[in-house]
């Protein structure tokens, strides 16, 4: 076991899945990626830029989606709730929904 391995936050719902094949440094970049696109949506949510914030909460979801077929849950950790066939639809099905009402949404200062 590697130096972060924390006993008993092991995903009860993915204990069959063999490991991923991706490296370990990049299932951590990927990670690294959704914790910035996180910050940015509040950054814009702070600003009251609220298409911007649901757009790219939204694609941060797809983005979710995809590590999380690709990434170990070891790695994605509080990220990874259910099993792999249920949170990579969840997720990319709600990601794709908020990504395009914010696209659809017509703005205001037109």
């Amino acid at each position: 076991m590697g130096s972060s391995y924390i006993p008993g936050i092991d995903n009860p719902h993915d204990v069959g899945l063999p490991p991923s094949r991706v490296p370990h440094v990049i299932q951590r970049a990927f990670m690294a990626l959704l914790v910035a696109a996180f910050l940015v949506v509040i950054g814009f949510a702070l600003t009251e830029h609220w298409r911007r914030a649901t757009f790219l909460l939204g694609c941060a979801l797809i983005w979710l989606s995809v590590i999380r077929v690709t990434c170990d849950s070891r790695t994605l950790g509080v990220f990874a709730v259910r099993s792999r066939k249920f949170d990579t639809p969840f997720t990319l099905l709600m990601g794709g929904s908020m990504a395009f009402l914010a696209m659809s949404v017509d703005p205001l200062g037109s």
